[in-house]
């Protein structure tokens, strides 16, 4: 199947180079030609209109780019440029509600739109890409090769005992959440759940570490390796899971974690998340404390902290901003 991507960047140019190994065509764009020049495979394009000219109607592409401006210019752009039954994919991290007022926008043009809430990092390439996928059910089957080829496949994770006669989809890593907005809306939830359950391993490291303070009785002190205490419960432990796998490399890199200040961005979805608890009135404190704390840990850093930063390192190449990120809801970026 062929099909465009927009924006190269730590994911995009992965997402094309995964297509391109399962047998897909990709024509590729980037507003850095480096960036088109160095991905193999591909047929390059030098704008946004030589991309719709080298795309056989209908038109597929992807977009994955930031959230907020950036992707809002290019939908616009597109949407003077594709025709009656082509298709934009946002595969960034894109605010529900921009989707919801993009998809009726395009409508009126015949143009379709998918939200595809896409999960995976820098280690999607080699994994594949957990997609939550939002849009008119006739387009989302029509671009199945496409979420398929992305997806990680069912593996080695043994099958969910009474799922015999549901989505097989589900169990290959996608699923078609439901209509515009209810793919992004589900990866919106799914971060400030990650939100939380890094919060609870720096929380936990943390006092680990604390444990050898002086202001402690002598004999109460422990001095504990969190490198070889991460290792450990990766293995037969009920909190085992992929970031503490992260934390444990992190952890066997430097176990001190000198290299990072900890200061820990938010991008947008865990307030997102928050503010859809509000919306509904339902009970998140968790979530709510995770996301308030990556705001304090803007001024002085605690070991904890410092783990938050490596978890995002090792799962998506973030590096620490030296600014404190303010971003309101529907302009954000495509970290977590």
């Amino acid at each position: 199947m062929q099909i465009g991507i927009v924006g190269l960047g730590r994911m995009g140019a992965n997402i094309a180079r995964r297509l391109m190994g399962r047998g897909h065509a990709v024509v590729a764009y980037d507003r850095d030609p480096k960036a088109v020049a160095a991905l193999t495979g591909a047929q390059g394009a030098s704008s946004l209109q030589d991309l719709v000219d080298k795309l056989a109607a209908p038109r597929s592409l992807w977009l994955m780019l930031p959230a907020g401006k950036v992707t809002e210019a290019v939908v616009e752009e597109l949407s003077g440029l594709l025709a009656k039954g082509d298709t934009i994919i946002d595969g960034g991290n894109t605010f529900f509600k921009d989707d919801i007022r993009r998809a009726k926008r395009l409508r009126e043009k015949g143009i379709a739109y998918v939200d595809c809430g896409t999960s995976g990092g820098v280690w999607g390439f080699e994994r594949g890409y957990c997609l939550m996928i939002g849009g008119d059910r006739d387009v989302v089957e029509r671009l199945d090769p496409i979420f398929g080829a992305l997806a990680p496949g069912v593996g080695n994770i043994s099958v969910t005992p009474g799922r015999e006669h549901r989505d097989r989809r589900v169990q290959e890593g996608y699923l078609h959440a439901g209509p515009v907005g209810a793919g992004h809306f589900v990866k919106m939830v799914h971060n400030g759940i990650e939100y939380g359950l890094m919060e609870s391993y720096a929380e936990g490291f943390n006092i680990l570490k604390g444990r050898a303070g002086d202001e402690l009785p002598e004999d109460e002190r422990f001095t504990l390796d969190a490198a070889d205490i991460a290792e450990v419960w990766r293995r037969g432990s009920v909190i085992s899971s992929w970031l503490l796998d992260l934390s444990a490399i992190a952890l066997a890199k430097q176990p001190d974690l000198a290299g990072f200040e900890g200061k820990v961005d938010d991008s947008g979805e865990g307030r997102w998340t928050v503010a859809a608890a509000v919306d509904e009135a339902v009970p998140a404190p968790v979530l709510t404390a995770a996301l308030f704390t990556r705001f304090r840990s803007r001024s002085g850093n605690t070991f904890g902290e410092k783990l938050l930063s490596a978890m995002r390192n090792e799962f998506g190449g973030h590096v620490e901003s030296l600014v404190p990120a303010h971003k309101a809801p529907g302009h954000s970026r495509t970290d977590k």
